[in-house]
């Protein structure tokens, strides 16, 4: 791995943050091309919600794949934000574009539809941890307090991988791609470090 880490420590975050905006870019423009087929409101909200579970995914795999020796946690906190960022632009779509800003209908879905309430408590989990993730936010909270915090990311992409199933309504090979992986990182955790080394090791 160590070749590996050395190439990861050369490259600056900022390549991170522009490779995660082309998933925007390529929406954006498909919108504006006439290519996203005959519902491109629903294409635009469920391409979004994708790529902020995308990079969900990938910030929770930081810490399995530095046990394993491949360490990429300078990476973790673009992958993040970028997650929060195309989350926060996917409920945007679904309230500006899908609604029409009708905030009676929003609260009516609310109250009506599961994946929506689900969706929401996701968005409001991630919340927390976009605002305090700058380097001033761990000093002034303490990293161990920080840390505890920031294991909300666990129940956000239990929200999402939730909202998921409930709107798809259908268990599609997509859908339990996202469901085994959350699994995978989730239960990770779960594994006491020592036998983690072991088997690394092995």
């Amino acid at each position: 791995m160590d070749p590996i880490n050395a190439f990861a420590r050369r490259v600056p975050t900022w390549v991170v943050w522009l490779l995660g905006l082309v998933p925007l870019g390529l929406l954006v423009w498909g919108a504006v091309a006439g290519g996203l087929g005959a519902d491109p409101v629903k294409a635009i909200e469920r391409g979004l919600g994708e790529r902020g579970l995308q990079f969900l995914l990938a910030s929770l795999a930081i810490t399995p794949l530095r046990r394993f020796g491949l360490n990429l946690l300078k990476f973790r906190r673009a992958l993040g934000l970028l997650s929060f960022l195309y989350v926060s632009l996917h409920l945007t779509a679904w309230i500006c574009l899908d609604l029409g800003l009708r905030f009676d209908e929003m609260l009516a879905d609310l109250y009506k539809r599961p994946y929506v309430i689900v969706g929401m408590v996701g968005f409001l989990t991630l919340l927390p941890l976009a605002v305090t993730s700058s380097n001033a936010a761990i000093r002034r909270m303490g990293a161990a307090y920080w840390a505890r915090l920031h294991r909300l990311a666990y129940l956000a992409i239990l929200a999402a991988i939730l909202h998921l199933i409930l709107l798809s309504k259908v268990w599609s090979v997509e859908v339990l791609v996202y469901l085994v992986l959350t699994a995978l990182l989730l239960g990770f955790r779960l594994l006491p470090r020592t036998a983690l080394r072991r088997r690394t090791a092995a």
